[in-house]
């Protein structure tokens, strides 16, 4: 196929060269010393000064093209050695990669005079150059060079001695660390060097020793492990047991270094993946702004809709101490975000592969949550008092501050799962940076999304606005008991993806024990000292009998992914078969604890409109369903620059690369992107 590309390339450059018969590469042989010894030898540098937005290629050329070649004509007894190649760069031309050069380019050769040599004579070291240079085109173009080189004592030339080093520069370097490949669906290139973990390149591309090792227009995918780098690449049809071919890093500072890849088959560990080019398309700044709106945004998300009887009764408490609880609940949540953004990072800096939401993924988390939500339903239907507000009484009292604050950590305990517009590209970036870069982010978050509180307490006449204290409060109060139980109710159906029936049952005894120890704390608070410990007592074993009850959910097994009525489940093998195929795909990146993506679903995904698309067009629709923990759909998020769900993706027939839709969708949108 390469000989077929090559050939049409050339009959296509003939109307062209009868046009412009000027050289596109200027070229001549430069040596590297003054003179040669007998049974020395002497480097000569073949340099191509190639014309602007022209290129020459590689050894490998990749999709097409041909390499230099150099056919060299000595006197008897001499030797040249094969040319010593500096990394190439990647040259896409269209749907093709290319690897090639551009600009100036020396290409080296080592010259081996014999023992018999003599002193004193010249001899003449010809050359027949060979190469193909192309832009929209591909001109066929050779030279005879030659240069003649006295022999005697070795001198070095000084005139070009920056020169050569300069080119010596460009040339791979035997790896200083071990590498090992792994070949299934992909293909995982391992470089075992912990250092690169926390330098973090800039950039990292293989470059094939030769072709079919992989397909080359694919993008190659950088993930980080524990002890080293990753290289995703796409294997081609021509792996063999030793995986040959450059590996070229560029550092922070833009200095670049290739290394020798001779690669065996070996353990590769897990490892998180990312286009590092598109890192730098976001600077800290602008990630702490996104991180600013996003955070304001995710007060608006349905993901958040359980913890608004909590806000609204924290407006409702507001009066003469409403500024200090304002800031009070500011605090909690910014104190919040910045935990379970630092526990995440300290998480993945120990080799785990988890993203924003993670601590919805474990059952026993999910089972506590819907006991926490399920307690503050009992608390503000009346069966139980803590902070009482009833009929204002509690405005004055000194706790205040200390429940606003814990309102705030409850608000981004069920709030963080989900991720709103602006948030994910924030979160993206500060998972791939250092501690105190993340950290910026994660407060930046904490801040906007409680700065509707912070504005208040700047703002106490904001205050005035709501109606005064009063026997209303405890109405409202009674009422938003019921969206707290629904949220424990939704809780229980994630748990039920998570750990199936039993783990429903075991939930379910434990809210029955909740409210069984609610009942006799409050039940004993009007009695004897003696019946208030004997009440405190028995409800405190009781709470003890749920916790326990909410242990028995450790370990627990995740329910299997099934297909789903509107698709079949995600995995990476079957992508990549899709892709093959040439079909469009649409992967929906979601999970049952995302209200966010639930509403989604109901509102936009399963409507008529939208599902007849899908048929019409024959699109693959794929649920990467992240509920419980999954490493290849954690690696997708990754891939795309998101650390939590939801995220949608269309692949168009023969595209490239996926559209990525909005987080909240739209019937309107769907559609127009499966137009694209």
């Amino acid at each position: 196929m390469k000989h077929i590309l090559l050939f049409l390339a050339l009959f296509m450059a003939a109307p062209a060269m009868a046009q412009d018969s000027q050289p596109k590469v200027q070229a001549r042989l430069i040596a590297e010393g003054k003179a040669v010894a007998p049974s020395g030898s002497i480097t000569v540098a073949l340099e191509e000064q190639i014309a602007p937005e022209w290129h020459t290629y590689w050894k490998n050329p990749g999709d097409a093209g041909a390499p230099t070649i150099i056919e060299w004509t000595l006197p008897p007894g001499w030797k040249a050695d094969a040319i010593q190649w500096p990394r190439p760069m990647r040259v896409p031309v269209g749907p093709l990669m290319d690897y090639g050069y551009e600009g100036k380019l020396w290409l080296l050769s080592k010259i081996t005079a014999p023992a018999d040599a003599k002193a004193g004579e010249t001899v003449t070291i010809k050359a027949s150059a060979s190469w193909l240079v192309c832009k929209n085109i591909c001109i066929p173009e050779e030279r005879s060079l030659s240069i003649t080189v006295p022999i005697g004592a070795q001198a070095p030339d000084p005139a070009e001695a920056k020169d050569f080093a300069a080119a010596r520069a460009l040339l791979p370097v035997v790896s200083p660390w071990k590498i090992t490949y792994a070949l299934g669906n992909v293909l995982d290139l391992y470089v075992a060097a912990p250092n690169l973990v926390s330098a973090r390149p800039k950039g990292a591309d293989f470059f094939p020793a030769r072709s079919g090792l992989i397909k080359n227009p694919a993008p190659q995918l950088v993930g980080y492990a524990k002890d080293g780098l990753v290289l995703r690449l796409t294997p081609g049809a021509k792996v063999s047991a030793l995986l040959e071919g450059l590996l070229v890093l560029t550092s922070s500072d833009g200095s670049v270094q290739a290394l020798e890849v001779n690669a065996q088959p070996g353990p590769v560990p897990a490892a998180e993946f990312t286009q590092v080019a598109a890192e730098g398309d976001l600077t800290l700044w602008l990630a702490i702004l996104f991180a600013l709106l996003g955070g304001l945004i995710l007060n608006m998300m349905p993901c958040v809709l359980p913890i608004l009887a909590m806000k609204a009764l924290a407006l409702a408490q507001h009066g003469t101490e409403g500024r200090r609880e304002s800031f009070s609940y500011a605090l909690g949540a910014i104190v919040s975000f910045a935990a379970l953004g630092l526990l995440v990072l300290l998480l993945r800096q120990g080799g785990a592969t988890i993203g924003w939401g993670f601590q919805l993924q474990s059952p026993m988390v999910v089972a506590g949550f819907a006991l926490l939500v399920f307690a503050v339903g009992l608390n503000l239907s009346g069966l139980f008092e803590v902070g009482s507000i009833t009929a204002g009484e509690g405005l004055t009292r000194k706790n205040g501050s200390l429940g606003a604050f814990f309102t705030g950590v409850l608000a981004v305990a069920v709030a963080a799962p989900c991720t709103a517009p602006f948030m994910a590209a924030a979160l993206g970036f500060a998972l791939s940076q250092g501690v105190a870069a993340a950290l910026a982010v994660f407060v930046a978050l904490g801040v906007g999304f409680a700065l509707p509180f912070i504005l208040l307490g700047l703002w106490p006449r904001a205050l005035s606005f709501l109606p005064r204290p009063g026997p209303w409060m405890l109405r409202l109060k009674q009422f938003l008991a019921f969206p707290m139980y629904m949220a424990a109710a939704w809780l229980v159906w994630v748990l039920a993806q998570q750990a199936g029936p039993r783990g429903v049952a075991i939930v379910s005894a434990a809210m029955i024990f909740v409210a069984m120890a609610a009942w006799l704390w409050s039940v004993t608070r009007d009695m004897t000292a003696r019946g208030r410990i004997l009440g405190t007592v028995a409800a405190l074993l009781v709470l003890l009998g749920a916790l326990w009850g909410v242990n028995q959910l450790r370990g627990a097994v995740p329910v299997p992914a099934t297909q789903t009525t509107r698709g079949e489940s995600y995995s990476t093998a079957k992508l990549a078969s899709y892709r093959a195929q040439g079909r469009a795909v649409f992967v929906d990146a979601t999970a049952a604890w995302c209200i966010t993506c639930l509403v989604n679903e109901e509102a936009v995904l399963n409507k008529q409109p939208v599902q007849s698309a899908f048929a019409q067009k024959n699109v693959v629709y794929m649920v990467a369903d992240w509920t419980n923990q999954n490493p290849e759909i954690t690696a997708l998020l990754k891939e795309y620059g998101r650390s939590g769900v939801p995220l949608y993706l269309y692949y168009a027939p023969g595209g490239a690369a996926p559209k990525i839709l909005p987080q909240i969708l739209t019937e309107a949108g769907v559609l127009a992107a499966l137009e694209s």
